[in-house]
């Protein structure tokens, strides 16, 4: 066989040599080319590897698993073992052999070196997969070298390596390795460099791990090494942190390391303040040369030259959002519209279109903002497909900080707790504004958008106000009327004229909000008269909410459909999933497919992570919808009525409202009438929160039928290769696909985008324009061992904790407790069978607590990290009024 290409020096490869040299080498040559101190060394081709497969015959294997089912982790493993025995097995090629051997004396010398391996499919900006492949040091001598060869390229398929491809969806028979061997460097010292700090976000501050000889000792975890962290632009160490050092890991003269046990270990650094600035400043230069934040390995020999020996990309820190203002001086707040909604998940290209268009109607309407709805009002930026608002404006402005830390606390607690951490930041002091010129461009702004024509609606009228909100809703969605036989085009002109119609929804606020308002003048008067379960009591089972008319009209569907024998039959024998397909052909059991549509056509709008026009409604796809039905199905005759349960809590809360006045009435007639008038205005206002959301979501979801017809046109048209990909673009966008434009690769990698998104662990809730998370991760656990949170809805339940990730097909026990990261009314319909409610995100009138409260069912929200300390069966006590969460051992 032919060896040219097999062999080549690092000084070769560049970035576009990812293919041959895989990420490690096609990295340490850009450094190279970027003037940057690399040891010596070549890279033995994927050439070579595959040449080795072939040899090993591992292609059936390959088959296999390319067709395993990727949450199998036994067949994972066991193919994995069967594929890495062969190729740890195989005889090199004599031509590779000798083109290795002779690379190996010529270039290097015959020297000691490192061998490494390099995936095509690790240390990309996109995924690192750092250590999923092996690295041998001290391989001396032509036989160690061949072997340590082969051990790299069974290292392919490690279980580890394996089970991370699978989790992101990278076919195995496209993945090959290279192999990298490079001079070893005797080092004095070693160890990482991170060029922005891993843990609070921020940019420009290099963290760096430093500990005597190899810098195996840092990377594997095996020493508690020295840690630094430095300011790039001015050098100051701002952190230094000097580990005990006790395992050093040295290369032996003969070949080969040795790891060395030191009982006392070294109290003294080893690396200088000269040292440590040297290396953030080439961290910096490699950080700008690839243009992102990087994850280097380092060392330094004993004449005190810096060699880097690896580079990758840091994948774990979050986007750095970009917006209008980005470019403003000094930090730049941003606060996360998805975390606040309780939607984790990306956002679609289309549904930030949509965003981007409220948002702007929403501007205009004030007077804030005068340009395009279509491209959005300037306060938005984005991040990882993310939305975010650009608070820093809010932030420093008197009136505005006290609103955003108002609204926060009760919205959102945990936000409230990391903005007042942040304000602590000098430079994020108040810009002081004359109260005037405040009060001026507020009244203005409120009298603009007819606030008290609707505040009187509110006052006067309270029962009219959500009917008011779903007429507006009804003439938005009546702008969207297309004839039929229409082109493209029509379709997206209709889904325009529906974006820069007037925000309605929006203008109805001030009626809403006349209830919060209610609830503040009930606090005031009757100060400590009043305490928290008693207000929970009284914002139990409220009316005007739709989520929870939706909720308890579900269960009384599934009382019908449980009461006729072929539906019941359908409902416990087959699965949602088969369901949801017999509904779609209209061959289910007559009560259940005549009751399922007439709730869809009512409710159908609605869906998990449903404000992402990206997002299938139910009317969509009824899976959801059916395992509900089967699941309140189960639970037999005896289950609780959460209609009862319902009508209990409205008797309860009314009594309340009663007990109130004559306890403010005690104190004056007067009063006792205000605090009447009041909790009235609480009760019949504060559930219409909702129907607000609910509009738009109505909005969304006609907005998403015509696209989808846009898409069906388009794509017999040719122009697009399937008809859900008009939401992998923009409006502007689809125009330019309707005149001709071929924006299918575009899709393709959007689509690619999206699918890795999907797997981002966490989004922060506040981030800085420096990367910063002020946020800290944990929450301090209570002295009894419990976890601590925000009050949402009073009582007190033990059962077992039911941690839910994904409301999909998820089944509630009766009594069971559910754990969840935050919930939308997609959610919901698993609220009817818990016993309690614990949520790591929210506020006391957050969604989840609205609904919580108005089934009677103890919850605590704002509890950081609940779905990773509380596991499934754990028993656990929700005490709703002191928001602690009691965890058993």
């Amino acid at each position: 066989m032919t060896t040219e290409g097999t062999v080549l020096p690092l000084s070769a490869l560049d970035r576009s040599s990812l293919p041959i040299a895989g990420g490690k080498a096609a990295n340490l040559g850009e450094m190279l080319r970027a003037g940057v101190p690399v040891p010596p060394g070549f890279v033995l081709t994927t050439s070579a590897f595959r040449a080795a497969a072939e040899a090993a015959n591992i292609g059936p294997k390959l088959e296999a698993l390319a067709s395993a089912d990727p949450s199998d982790r036994d067949r994972l493993a066991e193919l994995a073992a069967e594929i890495r025995a062969a190729l740890s097995s195989v005889t090199v090629p004599d031509a590779i052999a000798e083109a290795c051997v002779r690379a190996y004396d010529v270039e290097l010398g015959g020297a000691a070196v490192a061998v490494r391996s390099s995936a095509t499919a690790e240390d990309l900006p996109d995924a690192s997969f750092a250590g999923q492949q092996d690295t041998y040091l001290g391989v001396l001598g032509k036989d160690a070298l061949l072997d340590a060869v082969r051990r790299c390229w069974a290292s392919l398929f490690t279980e580890r390596a394996v089970v991370y491809r699978a989790d992101r969806s990278i076919d195995p028979r496209e993945v090959s390795l290279a192999v990298v061997v490079q001079r070893l460097v005797h080092a004095r010292a070693a160890g990482v460099l991170f060029t922005a700090n891993p843990v609070t976000g921020r940019r420009h501050e290099a963290v760096i791990d430093a500990a005597p000889g190899l810098g195996e000792a840092v990377v594997s975890g095996a020493t508690n090494p020295d840690h630094l962290e430095v300011r790039v632009d001015t050098g100051e160490i701002v952190t230094r942190r000097l580990g005990d050092k006790r395992v050093v890991i040295e290369a032996l003269p003969g070949g080969g390391t040795r790891h060395e046990q030191r009982a006392d270990g070294s109290a003294e650094a080893c690396i200088s303040d000269t040292e440590a600035r040297a290396l953030a400043a080439m961290g910096a230069r490699v950080e700008a040369h690839f243009g992102a934040p990087q994850d280097i390995e380092w060392a330094i020999d004993p004449e005190g030259k810096i060699l880097l020996v690896q580079s990758r990309p840091i994948t774990t820190l979050f986007p750095i959002p970009e917006g209008p203002w980005s470019s403003k001086e000094g930090p730049r707040v941003y606060f996360s519209f998805n975390v606040a909604q309780g939607v984790f998940r990306p956002f679609s290209p289309m549904g930030l279109q949509f965003w981007r268009a409220f948002s702007g109607n929403a501007a205009r309407a004030t007077g804030l903002w005068d340009g395009d709805p279509l491209d959005g009002a300037p306060f938005w930026a984005i991040g990882a497909n993310r939305l975010f608002l650009d608070i820093t404006g809010v932030l420093r402005n008197p009136l505005g900080r006290r609103v955003f830390l108002f609204a926060s606390t009760r919205m959102e607690a945990r936000t409230g707790a990391v903005v007042r951490t942040l304000l602590e930041d000098e430079r994020l002091g108040l810009v002081h504004t004359p109260s005037w010129k405040t009060a001026r461009s507020v009244a203005r702004a409120l009298v603009s958008i007819g606030a008290p024509r609707m505040v009187l609606r509110g006052l006067v009228k309270p029962d009219a106000v959500s009917a008011k909100i779903a007429a507006d809703a009804d003439a938005t969605i009546a702008l969207g009327e297309v004839a039929e036989g229409s082109p493209p085009s029509a379709y997206l002109d209709a889904v325009e004229r529906m974006l820069r119609a007037p925000f309605f929804i929006f203008l109805n606020m001030p009626s809403v909000a006349v209830g919060f308002v209610a609830l503040r003048v009930l606090r005031g008067l009757l100060g400590d008269d009043l305490d928290e379960a008693e207000v929970h009591t009284l914002l139990r089972s409220l009316p005007n909410n739709p989520t929870t008319e939706m909720d308890l009209e579900l269960w009384a569907l599934s009382r019908r459909v449980g009461a006729d024998p072929a539906s019941r039959s359908a409902l416990r024998e087959e699965a949602p999933l088969a369901l949801a397909k017999r509904y779609a052909d209209r061959s289910l059991p007559a009560v259940l497919q005549r009751e399922l549509q007439a709730f869809l056509a009512r409710w159908g709008a609605r869906g998990v992570a449903e404000i992402d026009i990206g997002v299938p409604r139910w009317r969509d796809d009824p899976t959801h919808i059916l395992g509900s039905v089967a699941n309140y199905l189960s639970l037999g005759e005896d289950a609780a009525p959460p209609d009862v349960a319902f009508e209990r809590g409205a008797r309860e809360a009314e009594r309340k409202a009663e007990e109130l006045v004559s306890r403010a009435r005690a104190k004056g007639v007067l009063r006792g009438e205000v605090v009447r008038f009041a909790a009235s205005r609480v009760r019949r206002l504060m559930g219409v929160r909702e129907a607000p959301k609910f509009g738009i979501v109505r909005i969304i979801a006609h907005a998403r039928s015509l696209l989808l017809q846009a898409g069906r046109l388009l794509t017999q048209e040719g122009k697009l290769a399937a008809e859900d990909d008009v939401f992998f673009l923009d409006l502007r966008e689809l125009r330019a696909v309707t005149g001709g434009t071929d924006f299918r690769a575009l899709v393709a990698e959007r689509r690619r985008l999206n699918t890795q998104e999907l797997g981002r662990k966490h989004v922060p809730r506040i981030l800085l324009s420096d990367g910063t998370e002020p946020e800290t991760i944990a929450a301090a656990a209570s002295s009894e061992g419990g976890l601590s949170g925000t009050p949402a809805s009073a009582g007190r339940v033990t059962g077992k904790a039911r941690v839910v990730l994904d409301p999909v097909g998820a089944k509630i026990e009766p009594g069971e407790i559910l754990v969840a990261p935050s919930t939308d009314p997609g959610w919901t319909p698993l609220f009817l069978t818990a016993g309690g409610l614990v949520m790591e995100m929210g506020g006391s009138m957050s969604h989840g607590a609205v609904v919580a409260r108005e089934y009677g069912i103890p919850a605590v929200v704002g509890v950081a990290g609940a779905t990773a300390r509380i596991t499934t069966g754990q028993m656990i006590t929700v005490d709703g009024g002191a928001g602690q969460v009691g965890v058993e051992a």
